[in-house]
């Protein structure tokens, strides 16, 4: 009887394993092969608009079942394959993207690559808030030697304010008493205030933040300018030339026009430890310093239907030499285009006398 007793246990312990187990493996099976199985290709793109010859899109490739597929699917471009999941685009129109691996094929991704936008070198416009009798001021003074020493796409205006009257502490001699309208514009706060294509300040203290101009400068121009000043008995005349690039938008370009002089000889005040440390600085140079503006300081209207893409607008300016020149041999000219909603530079460009500039188209 025992014997038979435990028989019959064992048999049922055995039933019982039997089927847990098949139960178990069941189970096991649909979740491995419900969540593990790959049955979708999802790919994505680092970049859809605004894609131009050369640029590199970047694909992302992911299974349904969270499998990153990278650098094993077959990623093909008009049925093309691609070495790994970067592709380098070389030629314009509309090119289709598939990902495949394992015999599940992707969804297709369309991206429209354009021809390489007419482009052009971005010149920074520095307009230094300035005075002779301003003490600080040879701060930022030294600050523009340091930037004209790293690049040559710096624009400098040293705009003298703010008194012409002799008996005033604040006299300067260059002062251009017509900047009031930039201050105001601008919101100055106190003297010198350097600002950066009218719309940023050159951050204290300015020598030691010269990266700030070299920056905007690595960034390319929607227009571009080129201008050929000459002088002529006693008239100053500028051919201008504003070519708007591919990707030109603003609707209200306006062109600001300056004459400026060198070589300008008046002690400065200083109050700092640059161009060794003196009080007063006699006989010092000053440079870039105003003396005209040929049209208005906040610019002159460009025709809407000039200031389209493709387009280059075409002016010439001939007036007689201001009667503030001490010296027409030291003058040049600045000319930039801004945009009349935000007042902010778009490009600018300076020139000597006798210079002819082409417009600085970049690849």
């Amino acid at each position: 009887m025992k014997f038979n007793y435990a028989l019959g246990n064992l048999a049922l312990i055995l039933t019982l394993l039997l089927f847990s187990c098949s139960g178990d493996s069941g189970g096991d099976g649909d979740d491995d092969g419900g969540g593990n199985e790959l049955t979708s290709i999802q790919i994505t793109a680092s970049v859809t608009s605004d894609v131009y010859v050369g640029d590199q899109i970047t694909f992302t490739i992911l299974g349904n079942n969270g499998q990153l597929l990278n650098s094993l699917a077959d990623l093909k471009v008009n049925g093309t394959s691609v070495n790994g999941n970067a592709y380098t685009t070389t030629s314009a129109g509309v090119h289709e993207f598939v990902a495949s691996y394992s015999n599940v094929t992707s969804n297709a991704v369309q991206i429209t690559v354009e021809e390489v936008p007419v482009r052009f070198a971005r010149n920074v416009l520095i307009e230094d808030y300035t005075g002779t009798w301003c003490g600080y001021c040879p701060r930022v003074s030294y600050g523009i030697e340091l930037v004209e020493a790293q690049t040559d796409q710096a624009v400098v205006v040293a705009i003298h304010r703010p008194s012409s009257n002799t008996s005033s502490g604040y006299y300067d001699p260059y002062n251009y008493a017509d900047a009031a309208t930039l201050e105001n514009m601008i919101n100055l706060g106190g003297y010198p205030t350097a600002m950066l294509n009218r719309t940023t300040e050159w951050t204290y203290p300015e020598p030691s933040n010269v990266s700030q101009i070299t920056d905007l400068s690595e960034d390319h121009g929607d227009l571009g300018i080129a201008l050929s000043p000459t002088v002529s008995g006693g008239d100053i005349s500028i051919d201008i030339n504003v070519e708007f690039g591919d990707l030109f938008n603003s609707s209200n370009a306006k062109l600001v026009v300056y004459v400026l002089e060198d070589g300008l000889i008046y002690d400065q005040t200083n109050y700092t430890s640059y161009f060794g440390g003196a009080s007063t600085l006699s006989n010092f140079v000053h440079n870039h310093v105003l003396r005209a503006a040929l049209t208005s300081l906040t610019g002159d209207d460009i025709p809407s239907s000039e200031a389209v893409v493709g387009n280059v607008y075409s002016t010439t300016i001939t007036t007689a030499m201001p009667s503030s020149i001490s010296n027409t041999s030291n003058i040049n000219v600045v000319v930039f285009v801004v945009d009349g909603a935000t007042n902010a530079v778009l490009n600018a460009r300076a020139a000597d006398i006798g210079d002819t500039q082409d417009f600085e188209e970049i690849e």
